[in-house]
C-alpha cells in the first residue's frame, strides 16, 4: 500500500509498504482523511522532535516512520479481543500512547505520561497511508451526523478543548487568541462552546483573519495597530485569559501583556526555540502562565459538539488533496501557501 514516511527533515517519501494486519487487540482501519497538523510540518522542517531515531518504548518503533494522526476511516477488520468496534463501523483515532503504569498515568493523566507518543509520529502506522492497524483503545465511534472529514479534526479540536477546559476561564469571561492557524481558529470554536462572552483573535494573514470572523471572533490585525495596547482598551484592562497558539516568541510575552490582573496565558503551541519573558510580566499582576500537550478524555465531548454544529470543516479546511499530491501540495505547499489553515488529504 500506499503511505508517507518520515526519513529525515525535509525528507518525506512516498513508498509502498506493507499493508498492516488487525493483530490481536488491535483494528485494521480503511483511512478516509488525514489532516497535515503544525506537529507534521515541524517535524518536516526542524524534525526529529516526536519522532523517535531509537526504538520508542511503546510503539516498539523508529524512524523512518509513517506519518499522520489526525485522521478517519472505517473498520475493514479487527483482531483477537477487540470488542469495542466492528467492521464496518466509521471511526476517528485518538493517537496517544500511554504506559498506563507511571505516576501520571496512575492519576489518569495519560498525556502526561513519561513514555507518552503519538501514533503516526512515534511508529507504529499512520493516518498518510491507505490503512493503519491502531491499538483499539484508541478508536472512537463517529456518530452517523458526523462526517469522515469531521472526524479528521477531532484530534486537533480535541487539543482546543483541552485547553480551554485546563484554562481558568468561565462562562462569560474574555479571552484572546494569538494566532488563528488550524488550532487557534478551534481554539475560538471550543471558546464559543464554553461560553467565552468576547473572543479577541490577533493574526497577521488576511484570510486567517477572515476565518476568524467568521467564526465569531473579533479581529485584530497586528500590522495596523499595537494588538496589546488594543485589547487592553476594548476589555478595559486585559481579557481573562489569552491563548498562545503561534510559537513565536515574541507573541508570548504580547500574549501576557494582554491578559488582566490575575489573567492567565495558556501556551497551546509547540516552540522550536526559548522564548525569554520576562517575571515580573507575571508576578507584578499576579498573573499564571500554563500551558498543555495534546488531550486527556475529551474524544467524547469533542464528538458530541461536531454533532450539535460547533468545529465545521466547511469553515476551517481550505484545501483537499490526494495521498500522491501530499508532499507537494500539502507539507511544501503549507510552506508556500501561509494562508491556508487546514488541508485534508484523501487516501486512496
Amino acid at each position: 500500500m500506499k503511505a508517507l514516511r518520515w526519513h529525515g527533515a525535509k525528507d518525506l517519501r512516498l513508498e509502498q509498504i506493507d499493508e498492516p494486519q488487525a493483530a490481536a487487540g488491535k483494528v485494521k482501519v480503511k483511512v478516509e482523511w488525514c489532516g497535515i497538523c503544525g506537529s507534521d510540518l515541524h517535524e518536516y522542517t526542524a524534525g526529529p522532535i516526536f519522532i523517535p531515531t531509537e526504538t520508542h518504548p511503546l510503539s516498539g518503533d523508529k524512524a523512518p516512520v509513517v506519518l499522520g494522526h489526525e485522521f478517519s476511516g472505517q473498520v475493514v477488520e479487527v483482531g483477537e479481543g477487540v470488542t469495542n468496534v466492528k467492521a464496518g463501523d466509521r471511526v476517528t483515532v485518538e493517537p496517544i500512547y500511554a504506559c498506563g503504569e507511571c505516576e501520571a498515568c496512575k492519576q489518569g493523566m495519560y498525556n502526561l505520561c513519561d513514555k507518552m507518543g503519538f501514533f503516526g509520529l512515534a511508529g507504529g502506522g499512520g493516518g498518510f497511508s491507505e490503512y493503519a492497524a491502531v491499538p483499539a483503545e484508541m478508536i472512537h465511534k463517529l456518530p452517523d451526523d458526523v462526517s469522515f472529514e469531521q472526524g479528521a479534526l477531532v484530534e486537533p479540536s480535541a487539543v482546543a478543548l483541552h485547553a480551554v477546559r485546563q484554562s481558568k476561564l468561565k462562562v462569560g469571561d474574555k479571552a484572546a487568541v494569538f494566532g488563528t492557524g488550524p488550532i487557534g481558529l478551534l481554539v475560538i470554536e471550543a471558546l464559543k462552546a464554553s461560553g467565552a462572552s468576547e473572543i479577541y483573535a490577533v493574526e497577521l494573514s488576511d484570510i486567517r483573519r477572515q476565518k476568524a470572523a467568521e467564526l465569531g471572533a473579533i479581529v485584530i490585525d497586528p500590522k495596523q495597530c499595537d494588538a496589546v495596547a488594543e485589547i487592553q482598551k476594548r476589555t478595559n484592562g486585559g481579557v481573562d485569559v489569552a491563548y498562545e497558539v503561534t510559537g513565536v516568541p515574541p507573541v508570548l510575552k504580547q500574549a501576557i501583556h494582554a491578559t488582566k490582573i490575575n489573567g492567565e496565558t495558556m501556551v497551546v503551541s509547540i516552540f522550536e526555540k526559548e522564548a525569554p519573558i520576562h517575571p515580573h510580566d507575571i508576578v507584578m499582576k499576579e498573573r499564571t502562565l500554563t500551558g498543555i500537550i495534546g488531550y486527556r478524555d475529551v474524544f467524547p465531548a469533542v464528538i458530541s459538539l461536531m454533532a450539535q454544529g460547533y468545529f465545521p470543516a466547511d469553515k476551517l479546511v481550505t484545501k483537499r488533496i490526494t495521498l500522491d499530491e501530499v508532499i507537494e501540495e500539502g507539507f511544501e505547499g503549507l510552506l508556500r501557501e501561509r494562508d491556508q489553515v487546514k488541508i485534508l488529504v484523501k487516501a486512496e
